[in-house]
């Protein structure tokens, strides 16, 4: 890409040092809201969902002012983020090192209007695997689908790893309100025996659907839990015709899926421009629909869609993925913060923060740069994160009082799907949601501390330093469309990073040489042979492994 440019060879790149060298690392939030009382409502937007629910996005909090925003904003045009996002969102091949589109968008186009790839319109497509979805999932629901017995499913064993797994168990917690009782939902992901083991003890194969994810059906660790699971399901069931009612395959290849027993009826499929990590709105998210309901499951991917719609027309300006994008870059590159802390005060929420870490990480865990050279600047920051009041205490000491900054996006709902105790529960998370953001901000200086009777050398103990940046999402209530619409913010937040960077967010090649290695040592394993053919840390291990494991 002979035109391509650096981050940092972009006129706004230098503008944007400059600013930070002579006031942003100076720039105090609550002197801010001080000089401008217009401040709130100029850095909050309110975004409203297709069914007219609202999220609200506070980024008033951060270390921004008019000047700083207007360089972040002049940015993101310099480095051509709308011509990639308007490029993504016509099919075209940015993920260049696999020659691929990014087409995820496509799976939640539920105006289905045309959506084309190398020429070919993919909405009648998508949409015949949504159908296929619906049937399915309403037969289980039901109790019209029955296992070989003729007992009707009450338990469902998603069998995946990396985006066949992290999303739909995320998904499943965040709207495990919206379950169906005596329907229950499993996750295996971990080539740890223990976790098929642990996971179909108290199981009846007689009432027990898995669903096997892989898209190529090759997945090592995938292939291997799922066959675990086969031998479980036939030491009771003995015949494997058995196994039509029992397996399902969210795959696209059909002579693995047939040729481990499944009907290829049975079969739910997905192309090839859809990365796994970006995958939860496709046939991967079946066990999602079988435990929510497909009309939950399409009003999960109608709450995305309006993000899209969002990201699509709004100009930059008002455009909220972008400028929570804008906003890591101007942390992670000017400010030298490596991590972003993602705090649901939602406990629905305890698998998002791990969600998006891969989402964020295996996106923009990049050095290498669209012009095929090392970036100078630093890229993906470290995302990390557990759901408040519990993480309050235990890594909240850090982010308040060490000598990093985090800056920490917080999450609430309004409203409460369990609002016991008169709401009291739901009133103590909001005390704690607003206030751990309030005391981010304005810390604790020397004069409070001493007035509160501090002396001596305790006092600079009890000084918070604060103007620690935060963003508040406060969210109506957490429905299937507001949750579709927070990952989709996210997803969008993260294409905002790497398109500024340079960088191709599409790909994860660093995923490989390991998966590789391993094979290798693999074959190693089968005998009691020392190895001599590795690195002298790692032969000693395999041989002290060797050794025990005998």
């Amino acid at each position: 890409m002979s035109d391509f440019k650096l981050a940092s060879e972009l006129p706004s790149w230098s503008k944007l040092q400059s600013i930070y060298d002579t006031t942003g690392k100076k720039l105090s939030v609550k002197e801010e809201f001080s000089k401008d009382p217009k401040r709130v409502a100029k850095y909050s937007k309110s975004f409203t969902n297709y069914d007219g629910s609202k999220i609200y996005f506070d980024f008033s909090k951060n270390l921004v002012n008019d000047e700083i925003l207007n360089q972040l904003i002049q940015l993101a045009k310099e480095a051509g983020v709308e011509k990639l996002r308007d490029e993504m969102f016509a099919g075209d091949k940015i993920n260049f090192t696999e020659k691929r589109a990014v087409y995820h968008v496509a799976l939640r186009n539920r105006a289905n209007k045309p959506m084309y790839v190398d020429g070919k319109n993919v909405a009648p497509e998508v949409e015949a695997v949504l159908q296929h979805m619906k049937e399915f999932s309403e037969s289980v629901r039901s109790g019209q689908w029955k296992g070989y017995t003729g007992k009707r499913i009450t338990d469902i064993v998603n069998i995946g790893i990396g985006g066949s797994d992290l999303g739909p168990v995320m998904v499943t917690e965040a709207l495990k309100h919206y379950s169906q009782p005596g329907l229950n939902a499993h996750f295996v992901s971990n080539i740890d025996g223990t976790h098929i083991a642990e996971t179909l003890k108290n199981l009846n194969p007689e009432t027990t659907l898995f669903l096997i994810a892989s898209k190529t059906f090759t997945t090592a660790e995938t292939v291997t839990n799922a066959t675990s699971a086969k031998n479980w399901f036939l030491t009771t069931a003995k015949s494997p015709s058995h196994i039509a009612k029992h397996f399902v395959a969210l795959s696209t290849n059909a002579e693995e899926v047939s040729k481990f027993g499944i009907d290829t009826k049975n079969m739910f499929g997905f192309e090839n421009w859809v990365g796994g990590r970006y995958s939860v709105w496709s046939a991967i998210g079946l066990s999602v629909a079988l435990y929510i309901g497909f009309d939950n499951f399409d009003k999960f991917l109608r709450g995305a869609e309006a993000v899209d719609k969002h990201f699509t027309e709004t100009p930059l300006e008002n455009n909220i993925p972008l400028l929570g994008g804008l906003l890591s870059v101007w942390y992670n590159n000017f400010f030298n913060a490596q991590t972003h802390l993602v705090a649901p005060f939602d406990q629905y929420l305890h698998r998002f923060p791990a969600y998006l870490q891969q989402l964020s990480m295996e996106s923009n865990g990049k050095s290498v740069t669209k012009g095929n050279v090392f970036a100078n600047y630093q890229t993906g920051t470290i995302l990390f994160g557990e759901p408040a009041t519990n993480s309050q205490h235990s890594f909240f000491q850090l982010v308040h009082q060490g000598t990093k900054l985090i800056p920490a996006d917080f999450i609430l709902a309004a409203q409460s799907q369990n609002p016991i105790e008169n709401n009291l529960h739901q009133k103590m998370l909001a005390s704690n949601f607003f206030a751990q953001a309030e005391a981010l901000m304005l810390g604790k200086p020397e004069d409070v501390v001493k007035s509160e009777g501090a002396t001596g050398g305790l006092v600079p103990h009890k000084i918070f330093s604060g103007n620690r940046p935060t963003t508040s999402i406060l969210v109506q209530k957490m429905t299937p469309a507001t949750l579709g619409a927070l990952i989709a913010y996210y997803e969008h937040l993260t294409f905002t990073e790497g398109a500024i960077w340079g960088i191709n967010s599409f790909d994860q090649w660093g995923v490989e040489l390991g998966k590789v290695l391993a094979k290798v040592i693999g074959k190693e394993l089968n005998d009691k042979t020392p190895v001599t053919t590795h690195d002298p840390s790692t032969q000693g291990l395999i041989n002290q492994f060797k050794q025990w494991a005998a």
